[in-house]
């Protein structure tokens, strides 16, 4: 019997579709990979003996991705971010009512996966990806990579193309093998029907843009959760697996033979027994002294000629009101205010969007005060010292605040990176050595959000 789909309210208001089965002693978050049906996925006996053989030692939390499936849809051709995706997990975690779950990242479900257990370690108990990565494009930055940068438009266009014409019959190689004929000719049929209902033409061409444009290598060192890296070894993803394993502190990999790409189409058993000893061996807890988060950090520009020339009574009136509009923002934003030293804040965020935003807000709410401020901005790990946090990635954020302009928001790569889809617009401002901290830094200033 299919389980009964119910929804979960994001924090900017969308629902999303989520099924629960089994009662294992481990929550388990189920992240699909490009597309998904809640409904439609249990049609496919393939498809519904690997969901079911995972729940049969877990609390299986399955759920469709905005956008896709039974979850509400998108608008137009507008692109989910990664940091909107890890809502999608923590509003139906919180629906279910687990504070703490594995997470299954199959394939394009794996970055999201992966953020979201950097972000929140203390609700990661683990993590398991399959046939995933951190960046799709293929470079020499990245030979990894499966597919090529040059051939980004090609693929978006050939994705239009199968979508508005519905030739979805023709399924391609590499998801599936070792099926009989007749099986083959069933599954064809179930993989359109799937495709046809989880996304629109406009849509299946967003996500696919979504997922060339994401890159998370900058916080697979600040992963935490005990991590399982999978892969068959013929598979197009297997070099960008392996590159996760190696970037995950104490990730470990298991290949299996093999080229099928979608994990329930070709041998299972040895695959759900590996993830079974997995999550069911004795992973004792550990509270987590490190988190992935954005640092933002403001200051007044020409604060002291402004405070001579006010004189002390008027400059801490002027400064109040300042720090009143900014702690607004910063709560309008879901911010953490660190520390206040003087005319200046340090501000933690759990998604860099928000943090980008919040920054342009206070730049244009403390405008009609007279006030210029810079904004800077860099997301990486963090230590957590009781209520501040302190570590590499504060030293940046404050190196990248000092280069700001006046009423300028100034951001990191790694920043910039993560909000790839988003529609937050930037300018390159060059490569910049940061004093104290190592190698060169391309920042780029935010031009529209």
């Amino acid at each position: 019997m299919t389980p009964e789909v119910r929804y979960a309210k994001t924090i900017d208001g969308l629902h999303i579709a989520y099924q629960v089965l089994g009662d294992g002693a481990i929550d388990l978050v189920y992240a699909p990979a490009f597309i998904s049906h809640l409904e439609i996925s249990w049609e496919e006996p393939l498809v519904a003996r690997w969901l079911s053989r995972l729940a049969r030692f877990s609390r299986l939390i399955l759920f469709d991705k905005r956008g896709t499936g039974l979850s509400d849809r998108i608008a137009g051709d507008s692109i989910p971010t990664l940091e909107e995706r890890m809502d999608d997990i923590r509003a139906v975690m919180d629906a279910v009512g687990s504070e703490r779950a594995a997470l299954f990242g199959a394939s394009e479900g794996g970055p999201m996966c992966g953020l979201f257990a950097a972000t929140y370690p203390q609700r990661a108990a683990a993590l398991v990806l399959f046939a995933s990565y951190p960046r799709a494009l293929r470079d020499q930055d990245f030979p990894e990579g499966w597919l090529p940068i040059n051939a980004v438009q090609p693929y978006l266009a050939s994705v239009e193309r199968v979508w508005s014409e519905g030739t979805f019959e023709n399924m391609p190689e590499g998801l599936v093998e070792g099926l009989t004929e007749e099986e083959h000719a069933r599954v064809s049929r179930w993989w359109g029907r799937l495709c046809r209902m989880s996304v629109s033409p406009g849509a299946a061409v967003a996500l696919s843009r979504m997922a060339t444009e994401l890159d998370i290598r900058d916080v697979l060192s600040s992963i935490q959760a005990p991590t399982l890296a999978l892969c068959r070894r013929g598979d197009e993803n297997a070099p960008a697996t392996r590159y996760l394993a190696e970037h995950i502190p104490g990730a470990k990999l298991v290949e299996f033979e093999g080229q099928a790409h979608l994990a329930a189409f070709g041998e299972q058993d040895l695959i759900l027994r590996e993830i079974e000893q997995f999550l069911t061996g004795s992973h004792a807890p550990v509270e987590p002294d490190r988190v992935l988060a954005t640092v933002l950090f403001t200051d007044i520009v020409g604060s002291t000629r402004m405070a001579s020339r006010l004189g002390d009574e008027r400059w801490a009136e002027l400064l109040g009101v300042h720090h009143a509009r900014v702690r607004a923002e910063l709560e309008r934003y879901r911010g953490r205010e660190i520390d206040t030293a003087g005319d200046g804040f340090l501000a933690t965020f759990d998604g860099p969007a928000r943090a980008i935003r919040c920054a342009s807000a206070i730049i244009g709410a403390v405008r009609e005060l007279g006030i210029e401020v810079r904004a800077g901005l860099h997301a990486g790990e963090c230590e957590l010292v009781e209520d501040k946090v302190r570590g590499i990635a504060v030293h940046t954020g404050a190196r990248v605040a000092a280069l700001a302009q006046p009423s300028q928001v100034l951001v990191s790569s790694t920043v910039r990176d993560l909000v790839a889809g988003s529609s937050i617009q930037f300018d390159p401002q060059g490569v910049h050595v940061l004093k104290g901290v190592p190698g060169e830094w391309p920042l780029y200033s935010v031009v529209g959000t």
